[in-house]
């Protein structure tokens, strides 16, 4: 059974720094591209940043400076570190991990709420 887990989300006020965690079980974790994803309301979901199995990163216009993703494949982990937080990164964060073997796998995560507010 594959699962994604997400924690690390929570309330902080502008300026403030999380690091968000994604847990995944079920999978060879090290070939798996992993992204994090976030969805405010009324607005689509939309990537955050992503890390590929070869450990390359990029990251949304909006978040670069700001924002780092890593994995550690010993752990099954990828991470999210989350600086300078501002309003409008309010949004429920996403796991998702990827995978192209033969055909295509793709998992999400439950989400975790990250609310921006003083």
């Amino acid at each position: 059974q594959v699962q994604l887990v997400e924690s690390g989300g929570g309330l902080v006020q502008p300026g403030g720094s999380l690091r968000l965690s994604c847990a995944a079980s079920g999978i060879m974790f090290s070939l798996y591209n992993m992204g994090w994803y976030r969805q405010a309301p009324g607005k689509q979901r939309e990537l955050v940043a992503a890390v590929s199995s070869g450990d390359r990163t990029n990251y949304a216009d909006s978040v670069k400076g700001r924002f780092t993703i890593t994995r550690d494949n010993a752990k099954n982990t990828v991470y999210l570190q989350m600086n300078s937080l501002k309003p409008e990164d309010t949004a429920v964060y996403y796991c998702k991990g990827t995978a192209s073997a033969g055909r295509f796998y793709a998992y999400w995560g439950q989400g975790t709420q990250v609310t921006v507010s003083s």
